[in-house]
């Protein structure tokens, strides 16, 4: 335990002179030690205490950690082909992208594989450029998409922008889910609007019903195409495989990762129709390419991931447990009123907003004391975000209410002891 006592202090102290020391101190700050393995729901400290993943990389534990039909599948492919060498024909990759196509009952029929979300976002940013020849884009505010050049671009909050400006150029944002102000700015230079079926970052935002409908209808009118970004929605997480397949609607391209790699390895793409493909791609087909895109471990991961999901009925699974989470989240708002303000979510994505500054903060620190990991949404920190491994029991769902029933209750008497409420 001594040692490692000590390792968990060195760790600490690398990181805050070789990678990121306010990091560490924020780190430090909160609690968190050193992660030292992960399975199922929990993950495990230095101390070999255990955790109950409810943030789950923001997304990426969809089966929890290192689900063994996943990191067997790449183990497997470990020992044949790591890596592609991006010349041949790859298995993998274009096994990978024929199952998307089938997934989506072959309206996007085509995938470009990346490395990560805000990678997948790239793609679709320059897609929609070149496929409308036009250089509008908007995007919501509150929305999130990324933190590269281009997804920060689009990224709706003014803190993780203002410093990078100036950014890509003829870039507007519409307040999430009204129709209105989208009418308002939209126009014929318009080449995309992007948007979240749930706003994650923003704080678990759900658009009212028939919005998606309307946005799809508007982007058809003025030749825009309609960009959804599934990155943290997609693979199952909002209780369809894709969050669009609830809305009624047919995007035109979009982007998918954090879950499509099983929480093995990491993997980004993008999809989108016939339509879109025959414009960027027909005059040189390497005018967008990704070295590590589609290697064929993440391939085989996703392969894996898909397979998991439909022989064990986890889209069924995600439903029901999602369910239960908001009823148990609802009551749990309704018990603490004076600090809790609302309980909003879709499937296993759920979100509890605060109404008082700091107060998601210490519940966090307070559940983490509780052996319960979560975070809150970047975009929104009055916002809790709830997002469990598919396959967490309904025993664990108990256990973190009552964690996060006790945590609220004990903010609130610290709240109310210092005259904050």
């Amino acid at each position: 335990m001594n040692n490692l006592l000590k390792d968990s202090e060195k760790i600490t102290s690398l990181y805050a002179k070789h990678i990121n020391p306010g990091l560490a101190k924020l780190i430090s700050f909160a609690g968190f030690g050193v992660e030292q393995r992960g399975e199922g729901c929990y993950v495990y400290d230095q101390d070999g205490k255990k955790y109950l993943d409810l943030l789950g990389s923001y997304g990426v534990f969809a089966l929890g950690h290192r689900h063994p039909k996943v990191t067997e599948a790449v183990k497997n492919q470990l020992d044949i082909l790591p890596l592609s060498t991006k010349v041949f024909f790859n298995q993998t990759q274009a096994e990978l992208a024929q199952k998307l196509s089938e997934l989506t009952n072959h309206l996007l029929t085509y995938t470009f594989f990346s490395n990560s979300g805000a990678e997948a976002v790239e793609a679709a940013l320059k897609f929609a450029k070149i496929g409308t020849k036009r250089n509008k884009l908007i995007s919501t505010k509150g929305g999130y998409h990324g933190k590269t050049l281009g997804s920060l671009s689009v990224t709706g909050r003014e803190k993780f922008r203002t410093p990078f400006e100036p950014l890509l150029s003829g870039i507007e944002f519409a307040p999430f889910g009204d129709i209105a102000a989208l009418e308002k700015i939209i126009d014929s230079n318009t080449a995309a609007v992007i948007i979240e079926v749930v706003q994650g970052e923003g704080g678990i935002h759900v658009a009212p019903e028939g919005y998606f409908k309307s946005l799809r209808e508007l982007c058809t009118k003025f030749g825009t195409y309609l960009i959804i970004d599934e990155v943290q929605t997609g693979v199952g997480r909002t209780g369809t495989f894709f969050g669009y397949e609830q809305e009624g609607i047919t995007p035109d391209i979009i982007t998918l990762a954090k879950a499509l790699g099983g929480g093995v390895m990491p993997i980004g793409a993008t999809m989108g129709t016939k339509e879109v493909w025959e414009k960027v791609f027909a005059e040189n087909p390497l005018v967008h390419t990704s070295t590590f895109g589609g290697n064929p471990l993440a391939c085989r991961a996703a392969l894996a991931t898909i397979e998991v999901i439909e022989k064990e009925n986890l889209l069924d699974a995600v439903v029901q447990k999602g369910s239960k989470f908001i009823k148990g989240l609802n009551q749990i708002q309704e018990q603490f009123p004076r600090i809790l303000k609302e309980v909003r979510g879709r499937g296993l994505m759920c979100g509890v907003e605060f109404s008082v500054p700091d107060s998601a903060e210490l519940t966090i620190v307070q559940l983490l004391k509780r052996g319960v990991l979560a975070a809150y949404t970047l975009n929104n920190p009055f916002v809790i975000r709830i997002e469990p491994p598919f396959t967490i029991e309904e025993s664990d769902i108990d256990f973190a209410l009552n964690a996060i029933h006790d945590s609220v209750e004990e903010v609130q008497s610290l709240l109310q002891s210092i005259g904050v409420i």
